[in-house]
């Protein structure tokens, strides 16, 4: 049963708004008491969070779908809805959150850092909050917005200061469980670590973690083996250390063409040629072992490496690669730039940005519409309340839309169409008035929407003479 598991996809919705409530406070001798309708409470937001327990994207692996749970309702009396609950989930250290297209969202480093992955859609205003000199009994509320949903791709990149790199077999793992406490599996055939193993080392006052990457081979960075899935351990390591096998069995390998071939996956993989290098030679417990490292050193120091021959079964030379390592660690932690704590930069939008855009488009002979506010208007709306329509007309107004609308060119009864084209509201557009207390009937009506529209039958007559072009030229034919 696999048990490691570094990358994911999760499927995330946050939890919806609950909509408002219209409601008119009654009680004995008061029958209109004047709107009571509270608001809906908020959903709840997906929230990602390290957590330095956890090791694994596991869980996510078997349960990848997670929802947060949904604002209540608003009701009468002023009584708000209860807001929804966020779900926080835990991820390992090293977790990078992207999109689909594989864009970066985020990278969570560092115990406690969050990512709110799904935002929950705010909850609909009740008719006690609508209420206003002009209209001071809404026969209507606002609905609650849904909650964001959205498919993200996690990935876990090991944070290790040092890498462990080389062939299958090459000692990896015997020399990680002598060097700390890690007690990764360890046997005499190829590929088998199948998970990075971390370890944690000290070496005077310098403590530093270490981290065995398996499945190397030729064609790694391309998927052969297993080196895909876990070459990207190694790119927040410090240094990389070269595990090569003095006495390896195969004829047709050597240490150093083992040690050439690992450095051309690493190039393919990419970003990783800053980082100083370290070759162990390992296995010189063994006597032909011990005179492969005699004749292979000089050309290995020759291109510049730094070379240390240990023996993690006869543990010589152990010693004296943990200082090695923790001079480097200890200088790589010294360069880096010290972290300012983040500053909160706020940045206003401009007087003139009306916030939307106006856009005619040709090949659907519509007006679209597009902007945060007029979008999330249209979600918050209960069509089936001609007040509440006629509400967000007003707004609408207000806001300058039906201006932008002229100045594109647009008629009445021409299409307009707000939002993005899978979801957007399309209606026939009629420059509207402003509402005030006069112009409203019944609860819940608002009679400029029973005005006669002659643009629409005007629309439709032109539709009919693209079907139908014999019809203009019968109608005006006096034979």
């Amino acid at each position: 049963m696999t048990t490691f598991v570094d990358r994911v996809e999760l499927h995330v919705a946050a939890g919806n708004g609950g909509h408002g409530c219209a409601s008119v406070h009654r009680e004995k001798f008061k029958p209109l008491g004047g709107p009571d309708g509270g608001n809906g409470g908020r959903g709840g937001d997906v929230i990602l969070v390290v957590d330095q327990d956890v090791t694994t994207l596991l869980d996510y692996h078997h349960s990848p779908h997670r929802k947060a749970t949904n604002g209540q309702p608003g009701a009468g009396d002023n009584r708000e809805g209860k807001n929804g609950k966020d779900l926080v989930l835990p991820v390992p250290d090293g977790t990078v959150v992207l999109d689909k297209q594989g864009n970066v969202l985020a990278d969570l480093v560092g115990q406690g850092t969050i990512f709110v992955a799904g935002q929950g859609g705010r909850g609909g205003l009740g008719n006690a909050a609508l209420a206003s000199a002009r209209r001071k009994a809404p026969g209507f509320a606002l609905l609650g917005e849904p909650g964001e949903a959205r498919d993200v791709v996690l990935e876990l990149k090991t944070v290790a200061d040092v890498a462990l790199v080389g062939y299958p077999s090459a000692g990896k793992s015997s020399l990680i469980s002598v060097l700390s406490a890690a007690k990764p599996k360890i046997a005499d055939y190829p590929f088998t670590t199948l998970v990075p193993n971390l370890g944690v080392v000290t070496a005077g006052s310098t403590v530093y973690t270490i981290a065995d990457v398996p499945g190397l081979i030729p064609g790694a960075s391309q998927g052969k083996g297993l080196g895909l899935e876990f070459l990207r351990h190694v790119e927040r390591c410090s240094v990389l250390v070269h595990v090569l096998d003095t006495a390896t069995l195969e004829s047709d390998r050597d240490p150093v063409s083992d040690l050439d071939v690992i450095e051309e996956e690493l190039r393919q993989y990419g970003g990783l040629g800053d980082r100083p290098r370290i070759v162990v030679l390992n296995k010189i417990d063994i006597p032909d072992g011990q005179d492969l490292a005699d004749m292979i050193r000089p050309d290995l120091e020759a291109r510049g490496y730094q070379v240390l021959e240990v023996s993690a079964v006869a543990r010589t030379g152990l010693k004296e690669l943990s200082f090695a390592l923790a001079g480097i660690v200890a200088k790589a932690r010294a360069a880096k730039p010290k972290e300012e704590a983040t500053r909160v930069v706020i940045r206003p939008k401009a007087v003139d940005d009306a916030g939307f855009t106006v856009t005619y488009e040709e090949e659907t002979e519509l007006y679209r519409v597009r902007g945060e506010k007029p979008e999330r208007w249209i979600r918050q709306t209960d069509f089936n309340n001609d007040e509440a329509v006629g509400y967000l007309a007003d707004r609408l107004a207000r806001l300058g839309v039906e201006d932008e609308l002229l100045k594109a060119g647009a008629r009445a009864g021409d299409g307009v169409a707000i939002g993005p084209e899978e979801n957007a509201v399309v209606f026939d557009w009629e420059p509207t008035v402003m509402a005030g207390a006069e112009m409203l009937g019944r609860r819940g009506e608002d009679h400029r929407l029973d005005a006669p529209r002659p643009a629409a039958q005007r629309r439709r007559d032109r539709q009919a003479e693209r079907d139908d072009p014999q019809r203009e030229y019968d109608e005006f034919d006096p034979f």
